[in-house]
């Protein structure tokens, strides 16, 4: 957590509020822990580029950052910032890449410089528009890190683009739990725990089931759950249960819509068996012992 709709959700808000911004200055912590580049590296890699634009890639957020041959400073209103930019067109070349992973409690935030620093941000990104991109995060297991000349790419299939003889293929015959295969970055990048059970409950799987015992059909009814559930997930915001916020600070609602995830010992939705939760390769799994077989 956070999990690809709540990755994604970010992406959308920056990509809508920075792209085409210049970073002035960048500020890190002290703590080594969210450095996953050494900090003279980041800094050099982010001062002085303009934000090409902001998307996902698996679990990970990527800023692409173009050295911009003008050097001009953007307007302060957003669309004809990232107009300006788009104009610029040959004066500019993406060069490098900012890629962060937001761990169990990372947020990712746009706001005015004036706003409260946050007891454990790591990041201050300033912005020439006199905003700033911060990088909080209690737990530190989130990562900042940088990539020059090389196109930063997730291991596994991208869930929402895969197609399905695509994903047949990837599942088809696997001997592990249908929970730990889809958690499985090197196979699908991006699902996490709560939208493995959400998919798998829609799909009326339970999650200790073995891959090579699902029939076609079954995982054909799996991934459509995974795209619907995914996609109703990004609609929404994503889900906030502990500490994930967007890129405006405001909480998601698909927790609203949560059939089985944390609802251990309630009853089901569909049929008002209690919901069950076990344990698999160490991580929890909800499930509903009637509608899931």
């Amino acid at each position: 957590m956070p999990e690809l709709p709540e990755v994604e959700t970010i992406a959308r808000g920056l990509a809508s509020r920075v792209t085409g911004d210049l970073i002035e200055s960048v500020w890190l912590g002290s703590k080594p822990e969210p450095l996953k580049s050494p900090a003279a590296a980041i800094v050099d890699t982010l001062e002085g580029k303009r934000i090409a634009g902001v998307r996902r890639v698996g679990k990970h957020i990527v800023v692409d950052l173009a050295t911009d041959r003008r050097r001009s400073r953007p307007s302060r209103s957003s669309r004809k910032r990232h107009s300006a930019f788009v104009d610029q067109g040959r004066s500019t070349q993406t060069e490098s890449q900012w890629i962060v992973h937001l761990g169990m409690t990372g947020q990712f935030v746009v706001c005015s410089a004036a706003a409260e620093i946050a007891k454990h941000t790591h990041a201050i990104v300033k912005l020439a528009s006199g905003r700033e991109l911060r990088f909080v995060d209690p737990r530190r297991f989130g990562r900042l890190s940088v990539s020059a000349g090389r196109e930063f790419a997730a291991a596994g299939s991208e869930p929402l683009e895969v197609v399905v003889e695509r994903f047949l293929d990837l599942f088809r015959g696997r001997k592990t739990p249908i929970k730990s295969a889809l958690l499985n970055q090197r196979l699908l990048s991006g699902v996490g725990n709560i939208y493995a059970d959400e998919s798998l409950f829609r799909a009326g799987i339970r999650p200790r089931r073995r891959v090579a015992s699902l029939s076609r059909d079954q995982l054909r009814r799996l991934y459509r759950s995974v795209q619907q559930v995914l996609n109703q997930a990004i609609s929404l915001g994503g889900s906030s249960i502990s500490d994930y916020v967007d890129a405006d600070g405001a909480e998601g609602f698909f927790q609203l819509q949560h059939r089985v995830y944390g609802r251990e010992g309630e009853p089901c939705l569909v049929c008002r068996t209690p919901v069950k939760r076990v344990v698999i390769a160490g991580r929890s799994s909800h499930y509903c012992p009637k509608c899931q077989k």
